[in-house]
């Protein structure tokens, strides 16, 4: 059986910038391949050495040339050339054996790298793989803290061989630019950027990430001193104009807001990826207590949980904090719109004081929609969803509701269905749809859905007994359309059909 060929990048010259992909590889390999020159020593060598093991085969690569003269027939290309040949017969050898061979590059294999050399001669003949790395150009714009490009801006990579005329044109002619293969090059570079009229923004990076790091603007860099791993970069323009134009004031308070999330029913594979962002850029956490122990704590931020029955009182302290410059998330479990926070925070934002705070309601997945879903489809047609607590509206209302559903063969959606000081409304509730459906009605029980004590489990409207129904249950009551059979597993399967 043939050996396996991974061209394996090693990031700029930090170690630690190394991908733990890759240096599983190279801790793997029974060979490892790299280039150097011809005083043998390989800077890919150095950034893997961390990853090598005892007893590895180690193929070094060394250049025949590298900016001296030679007295080969072909000239410098036809060295050239007879070196990549000769190395991958070498590693070819050890493929043939049965070897997996791993060829060390710095930087990322296929942006100016060695390793592509390999592969054009062997990826044909060995199952092949390339792990890509951190490029020079990646760590050159992290170590000066400036974004290459943003939006629509044009990224140019070009190389400093190219005549200065040339680079000159292609560097007036894009956004943001780094030119490799500085050393000898530099004083044409350099000349280039200054024809183009980009001198001033240029930067200089050497040796980037390593404890040999140098950096800083181009033109005042001694031509002399430039060494063949550095690079000139033109960061995006953006940030320059960005920073002349709007100076920030460390003192000034961002503009404040509120957003209202929906947490979903339970655990963040609940969460919807928009909950997950205006939680992470919130100041402050506001809710009840429960809801907001539910999201990960996070030193920068602060946490103002309260009980449940203080709905307008959060929504004022909320609205404040944001009129005073803070990102504010109120916090609902479910959907914020729906028997939560949402309508509380709209309602008491009327009020003329906080007329130019903003409000953003995200929405999340409900509790009803999570009963419903590990049943199958019992609000599959027309449903409505009823809360079954009268602290905020009278009973009469509630009796009133729930009649009008049963008669208008609505599926129904019950929240709030008892708690250990309300047990008569369910009671009284089951025995007034019973006046309108018959017994034999499927109703789903489900509580704590995707929570740790999940329960679901299905019965019919004679059968329900409202001593098992806490405030953590929420019910669905099915329509007289509303079908419940078993499935192979003799779990029940409850829908409610979409035709008449």
């Amino acid at each position: 059986m043939q050996g396996r060929l991974f061209g394996v990048g090693l990031g700029p010259g930090d170690p630690e910038l190394v991908t733990v992909k890759a240096a599983r590889l190279i801790e793997s390999a029974g060979v490892v391949a790299y280039h150097a020159a011809r005083h043998g020593r390989s800077n890919a060598r150095a950034i893997a050495e961390p990853y090598l093991r005892a007893g590895q085969i180690e193929e070094a690569l060394i250049y025949p040339v590298t900016t001296e003269t030679t007295d080969h027939p072909g000239g410098y290309q036809g060295a050239i050339d007879e070196f990549y040949r000769s190395c991958a017969e070498r590693l070819a050898a050890h493929l043939d054996a049965g070897r997996d061979v791993v060829v060390l590059a710095e930087g990322d294999p296929f942006f100016y790298g060695s390793y592509m050399h390999m592969h054009k001669r062997l990826a044909h003949r060995y199952e092949t793989a390339v792990v890509p790395g951190v490029t020079s150009v990646s760590a050159a714009a992290a170590v000066l803290g400036r974004p290459l490009v943003e939006r629509d801006e044009v990224l140019t990579v070009l190389p400093g061989t190219l005549p200065p005329e040339e680079l000159a044109a292609r560097l007036a002619a894009t956004d943001s630019a780094a030119v490799m293969k500085l050393g000898r090059t530099f004083e044409g570079v350099r000349t280039a950027l200054e024809t183009a009229g980009r001198l001033d923004d240029a930067w200089y990076v050497e040796r980037a990430t390593t404890d040999r790091e140098r950096h800083g603007p181009l033109a005042d860099v001694d031509p002399a001193s430039v060494p063949y791993f550095s690079l000139a970069l033109l960061p995006s323009p953006a940030v320059s104009a960005y920073r002349e134009a709007t100076p920030v004031d460390p003192s000034g308070p961002a503009t404040g807001r509120v957003t209202v999330v929906g947490l979903g029913p339970a655990g963040r594979e609940w969460l919807t990826p928009e909950a997950q962002a205006a939680l992470a850029e919130a100041d402050d956490l506001v809710g009840y207590g429960p809801y907001v122990d539910r999201v990960p704590p996070n030193p920068r931020q602060r946490r103002h949980s309260s009980d449940n029955r203080v709905e307008a009182e959060r929504a004022a302290f909320a609205l404040d904090l944001a009129k005073r410059g803070r990102r504010v998330a109120v916090v609902s479990s479910g959907d914020p719109g729906v028997f939560a926070m949402a309508a509380a925070v709209l309602e008491v934002g009327e009020d003329p004081q906080w007329k130019d705070v903003g409000v953003r309601i995200v929405p999340g997945l409900t509790a009803a929609q999570a009963v419903a879903s590990r049943v199958g489809a019992p609000l599959g047609h027309d449903f409505c969803v009823v809360s079954l607590s009268d602290r905020l509206k009278p009973w009469d209302v509630i009796k009133a509701r729930l009649t009008a559903a049963a008669g208008a063969d609505l599926v129904i959606a019950i929240y709030n269905p008892a708690s250990k000081t309300r047990r008569e409304q369910l009671v009284e509730a089951r025995e007034l749809l019973l006046k309108h459906r018959a017994p034999e009605t499927p109703v789903v029980v489900g509580r704590d859905v995707g929570g740790p004590a999940e329960s679901v489990r299905v019965t019919t409207l004679g059968d329900l007994d409202p001593a098992t129904v806490d405030m953590r249950c929420l019910l669905i009551i099915g329509s007289s359309r509303t079908r419940s059979t078993v499935r192979g597993d003799g779990s029940a399967l409850v829908y409610t059909p979409r035709h008449y």
